[in-house]
């Protein structure tokens, strides 16, 4: 666009190409948008500045989030897996691990610890890590494991799962806050490495989406407990009803809330420890 066709085109037209479609603004159409005696047009500008600054912004946040990858792929490294896990804290339902081997040039925009996400925003983060992915897996550890082995291993668990399951085989590992026990690869465990490393954070959102919809479809097997909406987590609705209809088999036997109903039994002493 020539910067003299600024003026011949109304405020909603100007808004609708340089904001809503985001059309390219070349630094003349810019001068000619700030010089606009229209306050509308004016109010354009500085909404496609706006953009533009968070656009630098996450940009920045993105790099930052791709410190040990960088260092890795520098150094010749170039399949490198993200690891994680959701659902160690639940009373009931498997513990999900995913494991996202990202390529150097896909930066999701708003990508970050599932936890620090809403529901939509996972969703749509999901779709995109894994149509952009070299290759994602998840690996699950059910309720019986968990109570078996307990669940600090069967997260371990998890996680070798969703590893050995991916299509490629990682050159190196990201872990959260962990080390995978019986896996031949290189691996790095990062403390609150959802929130420090990209590839960690796709598989944190992976995990999340893909028990969330495990949870959601539990609801349907096993009504009255709401598992479409604490997912398993102790709320305060999912320990009424578990005191009212009893544990059903999605529940972990070993954790205290679950024991408290059965009456006896053995307990999760340290959720976070191995025994």
């Amino acid at each position: 666009m020539e910067p003299g066709e600024i003026a011949q085109l109304s405020v909603a037209d100007l808004r609708a190409r340089f904001v809503d479609a985001a059309e390219p603004l070349s630094e003349a159409v810019a001068a000619a948008l700030a010089a606009d005696p229209r306050a509308g047009a004016r109010d354009v500008l500085a909404a496609v500045e706006r953009r533009r600054s968070g656009n630098r912004v996450e940009g920045q946040r993105l790099r930052a989030l791709l410190t040990y990858e960088t260092e890795l792929w520098d150094r010749g490294v170039g399949r490198i897996a993200g690891v994680d896990e959701a659902g160690v804290g639940t009373l009931a339902g498997p513990v999900i691990a995913a494991a996202v081997i990202l390529p150097r040039g896909l930066r999701p925009r708003g990508l970050d610890d599932s936890k620090q996400l809403d529901a939509r925003a996972r969703e749509r983060l999901c779709a995109e890590v894994k149509a952009g992915a070299m290759a994602w897996s998840v690996g699950a550890a059910s309720p019986v494991e968990v109570d078996s082995i307990n669940v600090y291993q069967a997260g371990l668990l998890a996680m070798r799962r969703a590893v050995e399951g991916l299509a490629l085989r990682p050159d190196a590992l990201l872990v959260d806050a962990r080390r995978i026990p019986e896996l031949a690869i290189p691996q790095q465990g990062i403390v609150k490495g959802d929130a420090k490393s990209l590839s960690i954070a796709a598989a944190s959102v992976v995990a999340k989406v893909t028990r969330d919809a495990l949870m959601a479809e539990a609801e349907v097997r096993y009504p009255g407990y709401g598992f479409a909406r604490h997912k398993g987590y102790g709320a305060p609705e999912h320990l009424e009803a578990l005191r009212r209809l009893g544990p059903c088999e999605l529940h972990r036997r070993t954790f205290a809330p679950v024991r408290e109903v059965l009456d006896g039994g053995p307990r999760q002493r340290d959720l976070f420890g191995a025994e």
